[in-house]
């Protein structure tokens, strides 16, 4: 059994009026509850298209243009701050996106029952919590026993997405993904930045005061999931 990852603490914030009014309507049009059985894509989204997963996905902003960019895929958000769900449900609402599902609740428990094997073309983690002090980094994310799982839901050939701004987990995320039997590099080390993953507005600001971001892009091979040697 995966050693559970508290990757996020729940936080009161601010949410607008908007966003809770799109949560009370728009969440069961777009939205799916967490549950204990497998999803059924082609019935969640009413055909068979490549599946791309994002974990954390803020506010949804580049969610929803990456989604207007690629009709021909269905993206499934995962996200458990209500003010980010409303966001995105607004943006999908505004632009009749029709290829989004979201999923408010936590995305280990979501892999673990929600997601069949070998059921997804790609994965979108970008700008995970850094958990900047030494004492948090238990909590990061991007830990071996988080990607070992999250490769078993890979097809072979698709790709794993991560992007961060902040180096010292830049490293450890290259080393962890790495060190995965199931995983290749697509580059020597860091990846440029694809087209596919626009640019926010948090890095604009960031790129013009000189700061960098890493992207890292690894495909699974083709070893059967359940017959590595890490498992």
């Amino acid at each position: 059994m995966m050693h559970t990852i508290r990757s996020f603490v729940l936080r009161q914030g601010r949410i607008s009026n908007a966003q809770r009014r799109a949560c009370e309507t728009l969440l069961p049009k777009y939205g799916i509850p967490f549950d204990k059985n497998p999803i059924d894509f082609e019935v969640v989204f009413g055909r068979q298209a490549p599946r791309i997963l994002e974990i954390g996905f803020g506010m949804g902003d580049s969610t929803a243009a990456i989604a207007l960019a690629h009709p021909e895929q269905d993206y499934l958000a995962i996200e458990v701050h209500t003010p980010g769900v409303g966001s995105l449900l607004n943006q999908i609402e505004a632009m009749g996106l029709t290829n989004i599902r979201i999923i408010q609740f936590d995305a280990v428990a979501v892999m673990q029952h929600m997601l069949p094997p070998e059921c997804l073309d790609g994965v979108h983690i970008f700008f995970p919590d850094p958990w900047p002090k030494a004492k948090h980094h238990k909590r990061r994310l991007i830990q071996p026993p988080f990607i070992s799982r999250l490769c078993s839901h890979l097809k072979q050939g698709a790709y794993l997405h991560v992007a961060t701004d902040w180096e010292e987990y830049a490293q450890q995320i290259l080393e962890v993904l790495t060190r995965e039997s199931l995983l290749n590099n697509i580059s020597a080390d860091f990846a440029s930045r694809p087209n596919y993953r626009p640019l926010t507005k948090f890095e604009q600001r960031g790129i013009k005061l000189g700061h960098t971001v890493w992207d890292l892009i690894f495909r699974r091979n083709h070893i059967t999931a359940y017959s590595s040697g890490n498992r």
